[in-house]
């Protein structure tokens, strides 16, 4: 970290001493002052729990696409006992992980989860949920921090904007951008920026230690942290990373705001065509005042996760598809960032599920194998060694090991290089009520957070149970002091490259460290990739 030792004990002893000060000023037991004024939480006989704690002004109206603003102090003691309003968004009946309130463009909301005891040494841990960038919340049922609170962890999570409130480009926002010295395009990280900041300059208020906070994402917000590890705006600001299903090279591809890549268009004509589709055209501040009246609905535009696996044919397409290089925040793809090592200095958690996310391009075996450019034929031979996988099977294998496998290790591999520990995994545990033959994309979470009972209900089973125990002690111990410990599991060794060792989380819920099952097929998608660049 580029801490100096003086500047982290003084940090140390200034989070003490706010600790201290908002534990004797409290009038009232779960009472403490944060930014913008006096919060109440709800007090439990373990735990303190805020929700819907304001972090920055409500962005709408004139604030739509502009980097979150303070928020407005309030008067009095402020009641947080409800989450604030998801962010807008079009939800849909299969997701993962249900929203627990209403969206709204009003949305910028954080919640604690805190020890009763916490006295000022208590580690965080910052959660960034998923979706695609186009859905996603922190009210979900399965995202609740109460166990993370009850084994010693103060758990914070927020929300951040979506779709095109999250991610949108047009020149005369560009324009408004760079005569007010803002950042522009990715309004979704700047969220996140505002609440690692908010986490920062707060979280000592409830008994959280600013100089012991790790950052976790899943899937989009798996790739928020990789983002997040290379803002240079928050640099310093957390002390480890866990990425779950966040990809390490390009998952969500290499769009720039301003001009156009190979597979993109620039965000700023996608902009434009969506500009276009409502009836608004030129490049002037009438245009963008015109964007800025569009209704919530018109803005979301029937746009979700399921839309965005399932798009619309067109000549014009609406969406730049989330995160865009903007020059300050996001200079390089992630694949890039990683080897120059121009990400902060942390030791990282690193995995995918044993079903996750992949696509098959390709029509035969012939072509998905050709596609291996001269490592083909090795492919062949790890992918279908005897000729006769089905072609479905083969290509959802190659498309997962490219877009989330390989890349996962590939992260593990380049932080250790940089001098970091890396702690690899592969969450292969299924519900026993499942007939799933692995673990698909995000069923990792309820066993992580320890909210099986939340996702399973009447069905959850003893060994359902004491899997989500162990791996949940794995986090705790991760976000505590940096190294995963679980009583009576394995243990959980840092990566090793030339080992290329991991924790294999098996569909029984067993813990078992070793060589990764699956090197063969991950070397030859390495081989096959940086030949390729």
């Amino acid at each position: 970290m580029l801490r100096s030792s003086v500047q982290r004990y003084g940090l140390i002893v200034l989070g003490s001493l706010m600790g201290l000060f908002a534990c004797s000023a409290a009038n009232t037991p779960g009472e403490v002052e944060v930014t913008g004024g006096k919060i109440k939480g709800t007090v439990t006989e373990q735990l303190v729990t805020y929700k819907g704690i304001p972090f920055a002004a409500p962005p709408v109206g004139e604030l739509r696409w502009r980097p979150p603003q303070p928020v407005t102090p309030w008067a009095g003691v402020k009641e947080t006992n409800d989450y604030g309003n998801d962010c807008m968004q079009l939800p849909f009946p299969s997701d993962a992980a249900p929203l627990g309130k209403m969206p709204a463009e009003d949305c910028l909301y954080a919640n604690v989860w805190a020890p009763k005891d916490a006295d000022g040494s208590t580690p965080v841990l910052v959660w960034i949920y998923g979706g695609g960038f186009v859905n996603g919340g922190a009210s979900p049922a399965v995202y609740d921090g109460s166990e993370f609170a009850k084994n010693g962890v103060i758990f914070v999570s927020f929300n951040y904007r979506l779709g095109r409130f999250g991610f949108f480009a047009h020149p005369a926002l560009t324009a408004e951008a760079k005569a007010a010295g803002d950042m522009l395009a990715n309004y979704a990280y700047m969220d996140q920026i505002a609440a690692l900041k908010w986490v920062n300059e707060n979280i000592a208020a409830f008994g959280g230690d600013v100089n012991n906070v790790t950052i976790m994402g899943e899937s989009a917000g798996g790739g928020s942290v990789h983002a997040m590890m290379q803002a240079e705006q928050v640099r310093g600001l957390f002390d480890r990373a866990i990425i779950m299903s966040g990809g390490g090279r390009s998952l969500f591809g290499n769009r720039k705001v301003s001009e156009p890549t190979p597979g993109s268009l620039a965000g700023e004509q996608y902009g434009l065509n969506y500009a276009e589709k409502h009836g608004i055209t030129g490049t002037d501040a009438e245009a963008l005042a015109a964007l800025r009246e569009l209704s919530p609905e018109d803005i979301v535009d029937g746009f979700n996760l399921a839309a965005l696996f399932n798009p619309t044919p067109t000549d014009k397409p609406t969406w730049a598809g989330g995160p865009m290089q903007d020059g300050e925040i996001i200079t390089a793809t992630t694949e890039e960032a990683l080897r120059d090592g121009n990400v902060a200095q942390v030791d990282v958690m690193v995995g995918a599920t044993s079903m996750d996310i992949g696509f098959n391009m390709f029509k035969d075996k012939a072509g998905l194998f050709a596609s291996f450019g001269p490592y083909a034929e090795q492919a062949r031979e790890v992918y279908d060694p005897a000729g006769d996988a089905p072609f479905q099977a083969v290509g959802y294998s190659v498309g997962q090991d490219r877009s989330m496998q390989e890349p996962a290790r590939f992260v593990a591999e380049q932080m250790t290089e940089h001098g970091k520990k890396a702690f690899y995994y592969r969450f292969g545990t299924v519900a026993e009520s499942s007939d799933s033959p692995g673990a698909p994309h995000a069923s990792d979470i309820p066993f992580f957070f320890n909210t099986v009972a939340a996702k399973y209900g009447d069905a959850l089973t003893a060994q359902d149970a004491a899997a989500a125990e162990t791996i949940h002690q794995y986090i705790v111990s991760f976000a505590k002091d940096g190294q995963p410990v679980s009583d009576g599991a394995v243990a959980w060794q840092a990566f090793d490259p030339a080992q290329s060792n991991m924790l294999n989380m098996t569909r029984s819920g067993q813990m078992e460290h070793g060589t990764d099952p699956w090197k063969a097929r991950l070397d030859v998608v390495k081989a096959a990739v940086e030949q390729s660049n």
